[in-house]
């Protein structure tokens, strides 16, 4: 496939998704979408992280509204349905780790497709949306599920209600990011934690996303049977006896990964 509005690198193990629509601020339109769910999908099959960034000044502005007569047409139930839904479950299920590196504003569903990622680092200069309410529309993209489980429940409707910025670093206060970053760091900092995730044990990782996501839906036994096999499975590969010997040996494991 041929990418217009993103550009896609593989580079030692690192995917790098660039959303590249910078006039419009990234906003998000149909074959954006279709584009990011078909490097998300393939990264996950080549790679062992991914991380998705924007161009210019913004990561994303939400969805693209285009003019009156597009936005007033728009099929937002529709739109939701059969296109972000296949970007963001692409993103959720993804079999390795997926990073956000927010390097300006993400607002709308900008907000929450930076969200969706297992991992957010943002630039200090970079804020986060809930512009909805500004339109008379709700926080779609997956907002209404990520928020609550990242904020809490009083954060979360504030941020929904008053359609505020919210900082960088606020956010990270709040614990919805990984960590707000200096701009001038920004890109060593997102750079060098993909990198880590890069060399590190694909198979565990991708357990711990499996188990992380799952527990908000089960109880405790059901978690601690979910723990047992997956541990299990870790406890078969090659990365496992190769950090067990490298931890005996005290040298740096060097995990093969997949």
């Amino acid at each position: 496939m041929i990418y217009e509005t993103i550009r896609y690198e593989l580079t030692d193990g690192v995917a790098l998704i660039t959303l590249s629509r910078p006039q419009v601020m990234n906003a998000l339109d149909t074959q954006m979408r279709a584009e990011i769910t078909h490097a998300v999908l393939q990264a996950g099959r080549k790679a062992r992280v991914v991380v998705l960034t924007g161009e210019g000044r913004a990561f994303c502005s939400g969805q693209d509204l285009g003019d009156r007569e597009t936005a007033a047409n728009l099929d937002l139930e529709r739109v939701l349905r059969d296109e972000y839904e296949p970007m963001l479950n692409a993103i959720t299920q993804c079999p390795v780790p997926t990073i956000a590196a927010v390097n300006g504003a993400a607002a709308g569903a900008g907000a929450n497709l930076a969200l969706v990622h297992d991992v957010v680092i943002a630039a200090e200069s970079a804020f986060f949306m809930q512009a909805f309410t500004r339109i008379g529309l709700i926080p779609d993209a997956g907002g209404t599920w990520a928020l609550p489980r990242q904020v809490g429940l009083a954060k979360a409707m504030g941020a929904a209600l008053f359609a505020e910025r919210i900082s960088a670093q606020q956010a990270d206060d709040w614990g919805m990011i990984w960590e707000a970053v200096p701009d001038a760091e920004f890109a060593a900092r997102w750079r060098a934690r993909a990198d880590y995730l890069a060399k590190g044990p694909t198979a565990a990782f991708g357990h711990i996303k499996t188990a992380l996501r799952g527990a908000f839906e089960t109880d405790l036994e059901g978690q601690l049977r979910l723990e047992s096999r997956l541990q299990g499975e870790c406890g078969k590969t090659r990365d496992f006896k190769e950090g067990v010997v490298a931890f005996l040996e005290k040298r740096a494991p060097h995990f093969e990964g997949r």
